[in-house]
C-alpha cells in the first residue's frame, strides 16, 4: 500500500498544532507523498481550492469556522472538490455531534486521542471501501447507511431514495 500512499495529498484542518504535527507525522511515515496543513475551516477551503487533495481530515472544534461548516461548504462546492473524502477528528463522540457531522456529509469520524493504527484505517476505508455520494433535495454526501443487507438488491433501498452517484 505505499506505493499507492505515495501518490497521495492529504489536508489535515485543526486549530491545535501539536494534533497537525502527529496527524501528518503518521501520515508520512506511512509513506503519504504530499501533506498540506490548515489552521481552521477557512484555511482548509483555500487549501482545497489551490491544491488538488485526495483525503482531507477536518477537526470539529475549530474557531473561524469549525468542523461542520468546513464540511457544508466542501459539499456545496462544484465539481470533483465535493467529493472529497472527509474525516472527522473529533474528541465529541457523542451521537448528537456525530449525527450532525454525518448530515454535513462527513465520510468517517476518528476520535481523540488518536492513534496511528486508526489514522491509517480510517485513511483505508475512504480509500479501500467509498461509499457512494448521495444528491438529495437536502444533502450531498456519502450515503450515511452503513449497514449491507444481503436480501436487498437494485440501486434503491426505499421509495423516498433520490438519485445514487457512483463514484
Amino acid at each position: 500500500m505505499t506505493i499507492g500512499l505515495r501518490a497521495l495529498s492529504i489536508l489535515v484542518v485543526d486549530d491545535n498544532q501539536q494534533m497537525r504535527t502527529i496527524i501528518g507525522t503518521v501520515l508520512a511515515a506511512a509513506g503519504v507523498g504530499r501533506i498540506y496543513y490548515a489552521a481552521d475551516g477557512r484555511a482548509g477551503l483555500e487549501s482545497l481550492a489551490r491544491y488538488e487533495i485526495d483525503v482531507v481530515y477536518a477537526d470539529y472544534e475549530m474557531p473561524t469556522m469549525n468542523g461542520l461548516d468546513f464540511i457544508a461548504r466542501v459539499r456545496a462546492q462544484g465539481g470533483a472538490a465535493r467529493l472529497t473524502p472527509i474525516i472527522m477528528l473529533t474528541g465529541h463522540s457523542d451521537l448528537l455531534r456525530l449525527s450532525a457531522a454525518r448530515d454535513r456529509g462527513v465520510n468517517e469520524f476518528l476520535a481523540k486521542p488518536v492513534t496511528a493504527r486508526n489514522i491509517l484505517l480510517r485513511l483505508e476505508a475512504v480509500i479501500m471501501h467509498p461509499r457512494p455520494y448521495i444528491q438529495a433535495p437536502d444533502f450531498f454526501g456519502p450515503d450515511r447507511r452503513r449497514r449491507q443487507s444481503p436480501d436487498y438488491h437494485g440501486p434503491r433501498r426505499r421509495a423516498s431514495d433520490e438519485d445514487v452517484l457512483e463514484l
